[in-house]
């Protein structure tokens, strides 16, 4: 037997009525608004950590750039926001938007021709004294060396797992606040 529609609502704590608000701190992240399935990302407006936050994602493979958008998603964990992305598929487009500070995270392709992701790592580390955090993609657990030489902040593994590829960009975007609001 399939429950009525009301007990349905009552489970995920939908008002069966839309019109109903809930009262302030019941409806959790929605604080007042009327729960409907609509109202999803509602929080965006009521939470202080929901600015958006810019990752630029580089690989000369468009695939591979899609591939790290849809594993990360739009909002990798509730407390660091929103995200939007930026895509690079050479290095002169990732210079230019790091330079400009329009980045708040990089990740990049590892695996990238004819320069890698690793190398253009490096390269801004050394050359940017403000440089975002970076988090390289690579194709091996064995190449996880090569990222630490290139002076990365993290390391996602291709087949990206979407779990653990958002804990990642979530922990590096935890990180990075506080110097933000530092200096």
């Amino acid at each position: 037997m399939i429950p009525p529609v009301r007990a349905i609502l009552a489970v995920y704590h939908w008002p069966a009525n839309p019109s109903r608000r809930c009262p302030r701190g019941a409806a959790g992240h929605l604080r007042g608004r009327p729960r409907t399935p609509d109202t999803e990302d509602l929080d965006l407006h009521m939470n202080p950590s929901s600015d958006t936050t810019t990752v630029l994602v580089f690989s000369h493979r468009s695939e591979v750039r899609e591939a790290i958008i849809n594993a990360v998603g739009r909002r990798p964990a509730a407390d660091v926001g929103r995200v939007s992305y930026v895509e690079a598929a050479t290095i002169a487009e990732v210079l230019t938007e790091v330079d400009a500070g329009r980045v708040d995270l990089a990740i990049l392709d590892g695996e990238a021709q004819p320069t890698g992701g690793m190398g253009l790592s490096r390269q801004l580390k050394n050359e940017i004294a403000q440089c975002p955090p970076v988090i390289i993609a690579v194709r091996r657990r064995d190449d996880r060396w090569l990222a630490v030489w290139s002076q990365a902040d993290a390391v996602i593994v291709h087949p990206l797992d979407p779990l653990t590829a958002a804990e990642t960009v979530a922990e590096v975007l935890r990180t990075r606040r506080p110097h933000a609001a530092n200096g």
